[in-house]
């Protein structure tokens, strides 16, 4: 069926289409921005491995936040999509491409993803936001020679919600393990281990590594469970679906809210596991995590982990 231009439309359905943009921006729902041309040539982790030599990699806190790329003049998430911060947030900002995280602190990933979703920006909400800069994709070099310029880069903006990600040496296995300890009773998400030598590069490898006490992956909500005992009437579990096709349930991890009000049909939510079945590839004792609904997410299909 051809799609009519708005000036063709109806008055009644133009009438129907303010109201619910309204409802929309007056309740706070995620209105996302337009899509940028294309996607940002981030670069993305693999997950570490104890085999790997610890000396080549700094290691720095891995920030349960939304991916931002500022592209010279303005902020780009991981799926392409346009963040809109308010005017203040990025003024004075240099033409430098910059690779960070829109963090609103440990524990407050809702917050963040929230925030960056919305096309009408609240000032309040971006108050409690920080851009913590951890690399800077277009300077030539190693990593380690563009830790300077990227300290060097932040110091010059002069904003306290601009910051570099701290990065630091370790020297043993039990050290990056204790590390990890601390960040996580902290209230942290986990590690992220960067290599000295790599260049600024697209892509997955061994360059940018992750280390977390556990697996997480994202599933697309197809369906629901109805509930039993004392969730009758409600949802029981998520039907979901991977990257890779599989479907499988997600009931535990479900608080008595989201059994109410489950995420809708062609949500993604990420779940945590505890590696994969061998025959099947599904993932071992699922737990529902949280919506993801920042802009332009993409999902990334899992594998198999490998074994520290």
């Amino acid at each position: 069926m051809p799609v009519l231009p708005p000036a063709l439309l109806p008055k009644p359905l133009k009438w129907l289409l303010r109201c619910l943009l309204c409802a929309c921006v007056f309740l706070n729902f995620p209105v996302l921005a337009q899509p940028a041309a294309q996607p940002p040539p981030l670069m993305l982790a693999h997950i570490w491995r104890s085999s790997l030599p610890l000396q080549d990699y700094w290691v720095s806190e891995k920030l349960d936040g939304v991916r931002g790329y500022w592209n010279g003049h303005q902020l780009i998430s991981r799926g392409g999509q346009v963040i809109t911060a308010p005017s203040w947030f990025t003024q004075g900002w240099p033409a430098t491409p910059m690779d960070g995280e829109l963090w609103a602190g440990r524990g407050h990933f809702s917050h963040a993803q929230s925030t960056t979703a919305q096309i009408q920006p609240s000032d309040a909400a971006w108050r409690r936001m920080q851009f913590m800069v951890f690399d800077l994709p277009a300077a030539p070099g190693s990593f380690d020679e563009r830790l300077p310029k990227l300290k060097q880069t932040v110091d010059k903006i002069k904003q306290p919600w601009v910051q570099i990600v701290a990065q630091q040496k370790l020297s043993s296995d039990a050290q990056l393990q204790a590390l990890l300890n601390q960040v996580v009773k902290d209230g942290g998400e986990g590690l992220m281990l960067h290599k000295g030598s790599a260049p600024y590069r697209s892509g997955r490898s061994d360059d940018l590594l992750k280390l977390k006490p556990f697996d997480d992956a994202e599933a697309k909500v197809i369906g629901y469970k109805p509930g039993r005992g004392q969730w009758q009437g409600m949802t029981g579990a998520l039907i979901v679906q991977n990257p890779q096709g599989l479907q499988f349930a997600l009931g535990s991890g479900l608080n008595a809210e989201q059994r109410k009000n489950p995420p809708p049909l062609g949500s993604w939510v990420t779940y945590r596991y505890q590696g994969l079945h061998e025959k099947s590839g599904l993932p071992r004792f699922a737990r529902f995590m949280r919506v993801r609904n920042e802009p332009g997410f993409q999902p990334e299909a899992i594998t198999q982990s490998i074994q520290n």
